[in-house]
């Protein structure tokens, strides 16, 4: 199998495995307990606790005691928008759904910033009305989400940018204005520093990394305001209960230390990304290029107009390719993806699109093996959808 897919998720990495076996090993002597017990078993657990937090913390260059263990980057997004329940937010129009859904739910109200075509935020229709809200009520705590990297095309946002009209409007009025950044696609791809960025908020997740699948972390800035969204214990300094899952996150911290060394492993990776990108101007000519100059080294998203996503992504499956769709089904319907719809607003193009997303191990050869199916491939739906068409045309 081809691997495209690597920002849905990512090979476990041989050394996160082999740690990962290493405590489950000690686990079965009884040599690890629960980090929250006193004795001995529980104080090597939780030592394997502390080391992990710390492996994690590096990477974004942030405190370990500013970090929260959770399940997935889905609950990391809600705990942070459920804080301001009730509050207003602003997002991205192209935000994932995992923060998108609850600020819809929750927010007092959700203000969606619009895009370009590049899926960049329209910073000035977010000074604007922050400005206005802040005018409106001083007092009122508002939240403001963006992601660093989007999911689907890549598009960087200027997050720092953002960070720099919220420190302005405070100094200026002593609003309460925090800011969140979904960084999942970008932690390991490209440098992130909580610090650097400006933001009281940061999530990212480990199966993003090589690390296991079911858990991620939160980082909250000391003094940043934070609800529980999970109630029980004391784990996680009181703001997330639960057992703490040692195993996952010591294959998490390893994943993480891997990562800090790789990135500048990804300019590799953009080439071989590029000559994705010649390969399909070349040899498909109706060929749409979604993703902007400004985006992840690693991802590719394009539009291929009369050949649906699903049918591209099923046809290479058969040919043992693993690529993702911009379009997504819900409820039996075929949706177009928000994402695409916010930059190009057009539902042909949102439907035609795939996403590439490439590793550091994908190599040209790849890149060749898949440019021996695709072309064809896309043809092929092509000429089935003008096919039905022209039936549907002359049947009327």
């Amino acid at each position: 199998m081809i691997y495209f897919d690597t920002s849905a998720t990512t090979p476990l990495l041989p050394e996160v495995r082999d740690r990962m076996i290493e405590l489950m090993n000690r686990s079965v002597a009884g040599e690890l307990g629960n980090p929250s017990s006193l004795h001995t078993p529980g104080s090597r657990a939780k030592f394997e606790l502390i080391r992990a937090r710390e492996q994690v913390a590096q990477l974004i260059e942030a405190r370990p005691l500013e970090l929260i263990f959770t399940s997935g980057g889905s609950e990391s997004n809600n705990t942070v928008v459920r804080t301001f329940e009730n509050c207003p937010i602003f997002v991205s129009a192209i935000e994932h759904p995992s923060v998108l859904a609850p600020a819809e739910a929750f927010g007092k109200p959700c203000i969606k910033i619009p895009v370009d075509k590049q899926g960049i935020i329209n910073l000035g229709f977010f000074k604007t009305n922050l400005e206005k809200l802040v005018k409106e009520n001083p007092k009122q705590k508002i939240l403001v989400s963006v992601q660093l990297a989007n999911n689907e095309v890549g598009t960087i946002e200027p997050v720092k940018e953002i960070a720099n009209i919220i420190k302005n409007i405070k100094q200026e009025t002593k609003a309460k204005i925090y800011l969140h950044t979904d960084a999942t696609q970008a932690v390991g791809k490209i440098p992130v520093s909580a610090k650097d960025l400006g933001v009281d908020y940061l999530t990212f997740t480990s199966h993003k990394l090589g690390g296991p699948v079911g858990i991620a972390a939160l980082y909250v800035k000391t003094g940043a305001p934070m609800k529980p969204l999970i109630f029980g214990g004391a784990q996680e300094n009181k703001r997330r209960a639960g057992t703490s899952n040692v195993l996952l996150a010591s294959g998490f911290g390893v994943a993480c230390e891997i990562a800090k060394d790789a990135i500048e492993n990804y300019g590799k990776v953009k080439n071989v990304r590029d000559y994705l990108i010649n390969e399909i101007k070349n040899k498909i000519e109706t060929t749409i290029i979604i993703t902007p100059q400004k985006s992840l080294p690693n991802v590719l998203n394009v539009s291929f107009p009369a050949a649906e996503g699903e049918s591209t992504q099923l046809y290479l499956d058969l040919e043992n390719i693993a690529v993702s769709t911009g379009s997504a089904c819900a409820s039996g319907d075929l949706e177009p993806s928000h994402v695409i719809m916010a930059m190009y607003h057009d539902a042909e193009i949102a439907h035609g699109s795939v996403r590439f997303s490439l590793g550091l191990n994908t190599s040209k050869q790849d890149i060749d093996e898949l440019m021996t199916k695709l072309p064809n491939i896309v043809a092929k739906i092509q000429d089935l959808s003008t096919l039905n068409k022209e039936t549907q045309n002359a049947n009327k």
